[in-house]
């Protein structure tokens, strides 16, 4: 039996409004968001109603109160919040796993779908990857990589995939960091990224998955090495 509709309380709707305001980028992760005063004008809602509306954003992890400060955004969406909770109790090897299985539909996908641009922008930071191996500069190098890999999620043009991966790099970033701190001489092999790109360049999403695979695995073995 289906039950009757029920309207949008008012901090449903602050909730909502909200939440379309760090969709959109207009307040992105990590930035504070504007005084109590301003947003009870804004929204034209009391501040109780505010109040309410934030700290059940706070619950799910969206914003975050800090005490004396303000309000930040931590998250891009409840979903995203929920899925970095998770990894957060995650064991690497186990994030790893994800992590394969994301990038490699995500090459695959992108060898059969780039556009010039997209490989444009791929090749541009694969040369960020590598510039940066050569300082061993590790935390620009991860940045470089984690940039390089979504750039290849977004070029696969799965809205989906796009969304679960942006949720999972800034989680993963941390733990990744650390192990590769501690391998700064091979955090890479020096032709993986040159290999990856250059299938999705010729097309050869099978060889692209592949070489995915394979990077993964090798990194699940060090892992493995560093735990024992």
């Amino acid at each position: 039996m289906l039950s009757k509709t029920t309207r949008l309380t008012l901090v449903d709707q602050v909730i909502l409004q909200i939440e379309a305001l760090i969709d959109s980028c207009e307040w992105p992760v990590g930035q504070k968001i504007p005084a109590e005063p301003e947003l009870v004008e804004e929204l034209n809602v009391s501040r109780n109603t505010l109040r309410e509306g934030i700290k059940a954003l706070c619950h799910t992890g969206v914003l975050t109160t800090r005490q004396g400060d303000g309000t930040y955004v931590t998250s891009s969406s409840m979903l995203g919040a929920a899925i970095q909770r998770r990894i957060q109790k995650s064991s690497l090897l186990h994030t790893l796993e994800v992590r394969n299985a994301l990038e490699q539909e995500a090459a695959r996908l992108s060898a059969e779908r780039r556009t010039e641009q997209d490989l444009e922008r791929i090749r541009f930071f694969q040369q960020e990857c590598s510039s940066f191996t050569a300082v061993h500069d590790i935390e620009m190098y991860v940045d470089a990589d984690i940039k390089l890999h979504q750039a290849i999620v977004e070029s696969s043009g799965n809205g989906m995939l796009i969304d679960l991966y942006a949720h999972i790099t800034e989680a993963i970033k941390e733990s990744i960091t650390i192990f590769l701190r501690k391998k700064v001489a091979d955090a890479l092999p020096p032709n993986e990224h040159h290999q990856l790109v250059e299938a999705i360049a010729v097309q050869d999403a099978a060889a692209a998955a592949e070489i995915v695979q394979q990077y993964i695995y090798q990194l699940k073995q060090e892992v493995e090495m560093e735990e024992n």
